[in-house]
């Protein structure tokens, strides 16, 4: 078997040390890693890059997206056509591949054909770990009706990013259907949202009996509940219910983090998503109604996430952008370096959201068996991690399975 590519003289970074392996040998075959050693390849290879001391880094893994998000006005969304909002999911794919991001875990929206078209290559982008719809009460965050509406289309392939359950019976069936579809997660509104007209941020939702039930489908197919929450009021009933990841979190308090570590939960901060809400929201036509409840959970994102990473609490990567405002997506390195080491955050990126998703040893990482998901930059990101934020400039060649889908080295 003759490699595919072989990168030499790279600088690997590790992110589970921190640090830069220099002078060493990658070898990629059949869309994995093959080799990593510090001595020239063993057999000819269809193309050999010399990165000249260039870092070499495991693809990014974006925990938090919504690739379906093809608009701000989502609840105008909902009545569009689903092959029209495939079209432009096609479009929000590949623009978070070609910011690096190799794998992402879509937390409402996405679907098994949108997946499976990715995997199959009919539309370029990262791996898609995908969940399906959300699960909300009536009335919650996932609530995409008028006040003056009573009828909910419950069909699947309306552009919806949630659908509604109430009481255990119907939250055990919404989570089957999940599952049955494909799921490799489900996602409760533990909590209101900035985005949703009909209820407050710091509201719970989810009776504990509708939550316990969702874990308990969710442990019994081997996946996990995802939970959206913003106080530590709903994170911790969510918690101390078995909810294996916390979104957002914004307005947490001390009282979590006991919680967290008891069960071993993660945290996926998405503080980019605030950022872009404050800078573009309006232009875009997020109603004012939305707009107005940021400013609390905008200032308090930093506080949440310092007290997570102090704590020593698992952190992963996201993002959670609507429409234009995806581009922003590698800002959320900037934004956490104000109180995050870079190493940490690199983890977040990496070895964190491949552990999040089960997929240790697979990706987030460049070791012998790895999938070949891999990036070169012209900078070091343990000095500067805001470069992850500036890929038009930084990022030379993007690889993902062993496919090079972006490379000015060749120039």
């Amino acid at each position: 078997m003759s490699p595919g590519v072989v990168f030499r003289e790279a600088s690997i970074l590790d992110p589970k040390l921190g640090q830069l392996r220099p002078g060493c040998t990658v070898v990629v075959a059949e869309g994995r890693v093959r080799e990593v050693s510090e001595r020239p390849p063993s057999a000819s290879a269809e193309r050999v890059i010399n990165l000249r001391g260039a870092v070499l880094m495991p693809g990014l893994i974006d925990c938090h997206v919504h690739v379906t998000a093809v608009s701000a006005d989502v609840w105008g969304m909902a009545e569009w056509s689903p092959t029209y909002v495939a079209a432009r999911a096609g479009q929000v794919l590949r623009g978070m591949l070609q910011r690096g991001f190799t794998t992402v875990r879509d937390v409402g929206g996405c679907d098994f054909g949108l997946a499976r078209a990715v995997a199959e290559g009919y539309l370029e982008g990262p791996r898609v770990v995908f969940g399906g719809k959300m699960l909300s009460q009536t009335g919650g965050a996932g609530e995409w009706r008028g006040p003056g509406r009573v009828v909910f289309d419950p069909h699947y392939f309306a552009p919806t990013l949630a659908t509604i359950c109430d009481g255990v019976d119907e939250v055990r069936k919404a989570a089957r259907e999940e599952i049955r579809r494909g799921a490799g997660h489900l996602k409760l509104y533990l909590s209101g949202a900035v985005d949703a007209p009909s209820d407050r941020v710091d509201a719970t939702q989810f009776s504990l009996e509708e939550i316990s039930a969702a874990v308990e489908e969710a442990e019994a197919a081997n996946i996990y509940v995802a939970g959206h929450a913003y106080t530590s009021r709903a994170i911790n009933r969510g918690l101390a219910s078995g909810v294996r990841t916390i979104e957002h979190g914004n307005l947490m308090d001390s009282s979590s983090l006991p919680l967290f570590l008891e069960h071993g939960a993660y945290y996926v901060p998405t503080l980019v998503t605030y950022h872009a809400l404050g800078q573009q929201g309006r232009a875009l036509g997020v109603p004012e109604e939305a707009l107005a409840k940021l400013p609390p959970v905008r200032a308090g994102g930093l506080r949440a996430l310092e007290l997570c990473h102090r704590a020593g609490v698992a952190i992963a990567y996201g993002s959670d952008l609507l429409a234009e405002m995806h581009a922003e997506q590698s800002f959320e390195f900037t934004l956490r370096a104000e109180v995050q080491p870079a190493a940490d955050i690199l983890r977040s990126a990496t070895t964190v959201g491949a552990e999040l998703l089960g997929m240790s040893g697979q990706v987030g990482e460049i070791t012998e068996g790895a999938l070949a998901d891999l990036l070169v930059l012209d900078a070091n990101p343990l000095q500067d991690v805001t470069v992850l934020s500036r890929p038009d400039r930084h990022l030379k060649l993007i690889m993902q399975g062993g496919r090079i889908v972006r490379d000015e080295l060749a120039a």
